[in-house]
């Protein structure tokens, strides 16, 4: 972050003021409380600060998060924290007041945020079709071209070339296998959002799934040395083909970095559930993609080690595609194979790519 500066202060103050602001004082001293200093952790260093408005002599508190392996490895994971805190301080009796939330920028400005109910995000067009489409065609006609072939072989290189990239920060591995169980978005959000009873669904199914993922979550968790740079959410919708293997992603997401098992079995699981649609087994063209997938990923990054972690973002992915809430037109009998495949792959010590019939069956 750039060092802030007194005419960057004023600044901001006159923009939220609305009027000529003169800083007395800025400095990281005059904690309102002394003490034994106790406490061994603390997320961000305060700047206290005196300024004086049409006269009025005011004090307030500058107050940042630092990066942290308790939840705050990400921007975003600050920002949100921040952003809550301006909102909510105010709501509570007895508590200090917020004045506003901000932004460093680059340069060294400061922007506020506090008045904002929502953000946004502005991005280019990318023009192609979503590759779904191509699963969509191989399914209802039980052939894949050779393009089709080539093309799955261009996503096994990209994500090859992508997962090539390693950090070295153990405790962001071991934060994005725990946010695999608890993210809303990941398999307790997942199992949340599915109905109290469906079709054969109960339950104490659901609950054994989550068991099941809670136990390789301790199994894998200290993988560390397995940090990679991800996509985070490598389905077929979030890939846009144009000509030949010329593709553009969308909507990376939950971090930069994580476990390459997560973008491996994202896509991958889909070869499987377009397969499920057709004919309630893995066979055929879809079978041959599966495996050239694997294949070709393998032979490029040589990661053996991913078939002993793989299981459980695979009940992710399955719990995905079998909820009813995502995929309400399903037959109950494809919803069935995909729980028995969530279910032997978390039994499995070690994923087997070509043991697959088997998990299904």
């Amino acid at each position: 972050m750039p060092r802030l500066t007194i005419t960057a202060l004023t600044e901001y103050l006159e923009t939220l003021y609305g009027q000529p602001v003169r800083v007395i004082s800025m400095t990281s001293h005059g904690a309102q409380e002394e003490g034994d200093d106790l406490k061994g952790f603390g997320y961000g260093a305060p700047l206290f600060l005196e300024y004086e408005v049409s006269g009025e002599r005011k004090k307030a508190v500058l107050e940042t998060m630092a990066p942290s392996s308790y939840g705050h490895d990400h921007f975003s994971d600050r920002a949100q924290a921040i952003l809550w805190e301006h909102a909510s301080f105010n709501n509570l009796p007895g508590h200090v007041r917020s004045i506003d939330s901000g932004a460093f920028l680059g340069s060294g400005r400061i922007v506020s945020t506090g008045k904002a109910e929502e953000f946004f995000l502005l991005t280019e067009f990318a023009e192609g079709t979503g590759y779904f489409k191509d699963l969509e065609r191989i399914r209802d006609s039980g052939k894949a071209a050779a393009l089709d072939l080539d093309r799955a072989l261009a996503l096994a290189d990209y994500l090859a070339e992508v997962h090539a990239e390693r950090l070295d920060a153990p405790s962001l591995y071991t934060r994005r296998i725990r946010d695999l169980m608890g993210h809303g978005e990941c398999i307790m959000g997942m199992i949340d959002n599915y109905p109290g009873e469906f079709e054969f669904i109960t339950q104490q199914l659901l609950k054994r799934i989550e068991v099941a993922c809670n136990e390789w979550r301790w199994r894998i968790k200290d993988r560390t040395h397995r940090l990679r740079r991800v996509h985070g959410d490598f389905h077929p919708w979030n890939i846009l083909f144009r000509t030949d293997r010329d593709f553009t992603v969308l909507d990376r997401s939950r971090g930069e970095w994580g476990e390459p098992a997560d973008d491996v079995a994202t896509m991958t699981i889909n070869y499987l559930f377009f397969s499920l649609q057709r004919s309630n087994r893995l066979e055929g063209d879809f079978e041959k993609l599966f495996n050239l997938f694997w294949d070709r990923y393998l032979d490029k990054t040589n990661d053996r080690e991913l078939f002993e972690v793989i299981a459980p973002f695979y009940a992710w992915r399955g719990l995905v595609i079998a909820s009813p809430i995502w995929y309400p037109h399903l037959s109950a009998a494809v919803r069935k194979t995909i729980f028995h495949f969530i279910e032997s792959v978390l039994k499995a010590d070690r994923f087997d790519p070509h043991d697959v019939k088997r998990y299904l069956a």
